[in-house]
């Protein structure tokens, strides 16, 4: 005993110098925010419970775009969040964006999925596009309160973006697109679209090399957006179809490599997932929050709801989702932000967000029993807001696929 109580005082005497020099290079396992994330939480959360959560009823009745807090958001540095320095944002790092967007989230995951809009429309031009291409379009997003839109789904391009059909042919120093977009955020007040383009017509041409993406501008001739689609939640953002009739694009408006467009489509979803899984996680915990207060406050057979073992349980398994929803979002976060590769972890975060978002809502109504099926009550409204979690972004099918085919990578 004697002898190895020695031999682990010598290899703690080596081994702590190690770990000084390594916590020192790469971060420590820690779930605790610096001063600094918990400043953006609490601004946030406070915007939140001031803005957002006594207009977002309005919003989700009307389905009108929520253009008064846009302009408190941008103001307070809400919006844009990840944009760099260089070009006039505040360079968030991912986790500080995801931060922000659970808040946003938690007040109205419509509110906050047109106010992530703007991200995901950036996200491929700060990973991919020119210097001169994020001065002119990244800079004016933090200039003055604009929107962007994301345009890579189409009716028949949503999981299988290399089905992608909106095409794009070069003519001398400029592209001619052709082609439609649906389901796509923004798109009725979008200032610029992120266009996901087939720019060779060969079939048997490989996915990486067969796609070109673009920064259109929305004023540019032959854009028609469509009508606002009527949805059944997340009514706050607005949700439209684009059509491009031989609209023109100078070619310095590819964003990265002609016919890598493929490859920037799937970078981004390392950064966009996250993200996505933040906003599931505001809804999550609001609807937990909910619930627990409504257990408080209701009573039967002579006692608070909470009391009651069964919906006890059902609190119980509504936080246990939230916090492990949440470990793997912050996880994805922070390999992103230590530049490393976070597939693995982003579909995760984004699958179990959604699933945490979706059983916590339905959860949330059964609390609340009838009063949860009627509109005058909260949980109805997040009920119908969780179900997109499980489609856009990737559908939990896809999620899994991928998942899937990293684990086994382990083993190959």
């Amino acid at each position: 005993m004697a002898l190895m109580q020695k031999i682990s005082a010598g290899l703690l005497r080596q081994v702590r110098p190690m770990l000084s020099i390594q916590q020192q290079a790469s971060r420590n396992i820690s779930f605790n925010l610096t001063d600094d994330q918990k400043e953006i939480q609490e601004s946030s959360r406070k915007f939140t419970e001031e803005e957002i959560i006594p207009k977002a009823p309005h919003y989700d009745e009307t389905g009108e775009y929520p253009w008064d807090i846009f302009r408190k958001a941008f103001d307070m540095g809400l919006m844009n969040t990840t944009i760099p320095q260089e070009y006039g944002g505040i360079g968030l790092s991912l986790l500080e964006a995801c931060l922000v967007l659970e808040e946003i989230g938690y007040g109205c995951t419509g509110i906050s999925t047109a106010l992530g809009g703007n991200s995901l429309a950036e996200s491929p031009v700060i990973l991919a596009g020119s210097h001169e291409l994020k001065q002119k379009y990244l800079g004016r997003m933090t200039e003055e309160l604009l929107v962007a839109a994301y345009g890579v789904t189409e009716p028949g391009a949503g999981s299988d973006v290399a089905s992608t059909r909106t095409n794009s042919r070069k003519v001398g120093d400029e592209y001619v697109i052709n082609g439609g977009k649906m389901w796509i955020t923004n798109c009725g007040h979008a200032n610029w679209f992120f266009v996901f383009t087939r720019s060779d017509p060969d079939p048997k041409c490989p996915a990486n090399k067969a796609f070109t993406a673009f920064v259109v501008d929305a004023d540019s001739p032959g854009v028609t957006v469509g009508r606002k689609e009527w949805n059944m939640g997340q009514r706050a953002s607005d949700t439209r179809g684009v059509t491009f009739d031989d609209v023109v694009v100078p070619a310095s408006n590819v964003v990265g490599e002609p016919g890598g467009g493929f490859k920037v489509a799937m970078k981004c979803f390392d950064k966009t997932r996250p993200t996505v899984g933040a906003m599931s996680l505001g809804l999550a915990r609001r609807a937990l929050d909910e619930a627990s207060k409504y257990s408080i406050e209701r009573k039967t057979m002579g006692k608070p709801i909470f009391m009651h073992q069964a919906v006890n349980f059902m609190l119980a398994e509504m936080a246990t989702r939230y916090e492990l929803a949440k470990l793997a979002v912050w996880r994805s976060c922070a390999d992103y932000d230590e530049g490393r590769r976070n597939t693995y972890y982003a579909s995760i975060g984004k699958l179990y967000g959604a699933e945490a978002a979706n059983k916590n809502a339905s959860d949330a109504v059964q609390v609340f029993g009838g009063n949860g099926y009627n509109k005058d009550y909260p949980v109805e409204k997040l009920m119908r807001d969780a179900k997109i979690f499980q489609i856009y972004e990737g559908t939990d099918q896809i999620q899994k696929l991928i998942i899937g085919r990293e684990h086994m990578t382990k083993y190959l």
